[in-house]
């Protein structure tokens, strides 16, 4: 038998494992995650209100419970935990699927000022991260009236409606009772989410944009002066159709009354941020610089200037891959360097170690963009399997991690998490509601060893 480990448990890891022993019958994979819980970004980035996305995870669950498939979790890999080298002792090949873990910078002045906040982060809190900062955004951060969003992806669009939504919303979603409470006491009515690029080049989905006008009590304005600058706004026959449905959207909502609500979204375009401004310690507002389109495609600054006036700034501009402890990895793309899906090491495949999702690629895609992904680098996997197999290995990888002080929580350690959080949210009144720290989902995970 082949024995592969399968570093990271989101979309693009258990499309690996499911691959691998689809494609072979003598293949066992061990899916490793930091994380006591399984499913990546599904379970902790994709929104609590998007029911439909979520419900992924029972896909995702049909692969950590097939029969040679086995499910890890917290486990680090790296140098406080087991190292890529020891891995690879353990392992006859080890696939890194571990995302792109760092959010990017602005690079502007203010951006440490309290209030000014990636959107990872707030994500993080409340989709009940167990590494989000606890109580972050309790408070005074909520205690704003204004947010400003920096960005036009999905991303933006998910955290600019969770701004605005109500208790009664939020209140069936998993988020964990503190977030809950936070976001029904907050006293943001406004939501400026920001661009620095025109809107037929805005990354969010049509799918995601439409839902911003369907909130209760909260009303979707635009510039129509603003749209207008972006020459395939004016023409977009041109354009990819994804994009192209999105033009049609805001150009909706620039000719139609616009409705009445206690809640506002404004989305804005050829804006960039320059500055976060600062009363004291705390984000009291955002400098942005006017921008226009110029004849090679890109953006260039007018030298116009203006300040909206905020308390609260989330920075959604993208992510990065971060270096993994003893793998070759490429700054300027923030990925470990692979020829379909091989990592690289000084320009040739290093034997038994592979790459798949954004840590290959690059944050780009969707969910559902993993599964080839995953495929090709399953496939180059088993093109190697025969030199592979021939590496010797334990018997059983669980008992050498053991041996050395790690204790991996096993499916039945998840299932007990679960249900955990099903008696969290009963006695809430709620549904299923997320435990929010390490704390309490390993204490869970204990009580389900048998």
């Amino acid at each position: 038998m082949l024995r592969v480990a399968v570093v990271g448990s989101g979309p693009s890891g258990c499309y690996a494992a499911q691959s691998l022993v689809q494609q072979d019958p003598d293949v066992l994979v061990d899916v490793l995650d930091r994380l006591p819980c399984p499913y990546g970004l599904v379970r902790y980035g994709v929104a609590p209100d998007h029911e439909k996305i979520k419900s992924l995870q029972n896909n995702l669950r049909a692969v950590l419970e097939h029969e040679r498939v086995r499910f890890l979790g917290g486990v680090r890999v790296g140098p406080d935990g087991v190292g890529a080298a020891r891995l690879r002792e353990l392992y006859h090949a080890v696939v890194y699927c571990v995302g792109a873990a760092a959010d990017r910078r602005l690079g502007i002045p203010g951006e440490e000022l309290r209030g000014s906040w990636s959107a990872t982060e707030f994500v993080s809190w409340y989709s009940a991260h167990p590494d989000a900062t606890a109580g972050a955004f309790d408070g005074p951060a909520l205690g704003a009236r204004t947010a400003v969003v920096i960005g036009v992806g999905n991303v933006a669009v998910d955290v600019t409606r969770m701004l605005a939504r109500g208790a009664t919303e939020l209140s069936p979603t998993d988020m964990p009772q503190a977030a809950l409470a936070s976001l029904a006491a907050s006293e943001i009515t406004r939501v400026h989410m920001v661009g620095r690029r025109g809107p037929s080049h805005a990354r969010f989905t049509t799918k995601e944009l439409r839902e911003l006008s369907t909130l209760p009590d909260t009303r979707v304005d635009v510039n129509p002066a603003e749209l207008e600058l972006d020459p395939d706004y004016v023409d977009p026959s041109s354009l990819p159709a994804a994009r192209r449905r999105n033009v049609e959207v805001l150009r909706g909502w620039a000719t139609a009354p616009a409705p009445s609500g206690r809640r506002r979204i404004r989305l804005r375009f050829f804006l960039r941020p320059v500055e976060i401004l600062a009363d004291g310690d705390r984000v009291c507002g955002v400098r942005l610089e006017r921008t226009e389109p110029d004849a090679h495609g890109g953006l260039t600054g007018t030298g116009r200037y203006e300040e909206i006036e905020a308390q609260l700034v989330l920075r959604s501009v993208g992510y990065r891959g971060v270096p993994l402890d003893g793998l070759p990895f490429d700054p300027a793309s923030g990925t470990v360097p692979h020829s379909a899906g091989r990592v690289l090491r000084d320009g040739r495949p290093s034997p038994g170690e592979y790459v798949a999702g954004w840590i290959k690629r690059g944050p780009t895609g969707v969910i559902g963009t993993n599964r080839p992904c995953a495929k090709e680098t399953a496939t180059s996997l088993l093109q190697d399997a025969p030199e592979l197999a021939a590496g010797r290995v334990p018997d059983d990888p669980v008992a050498a991690l053991r041996a050395e002080g790690c204790e991996p929580v096993e499916w039945w350690g998840w299932e007990a998490i679960e249900r955990a959080e099903a008696a969290l949210g009963a006695s809430l009144g709620r549904g299923v509601v997320k435990l929010p720290d390490w704390e309490s989902l390993m204490t869970a995970a204990r009580t389900g060893r048998h």
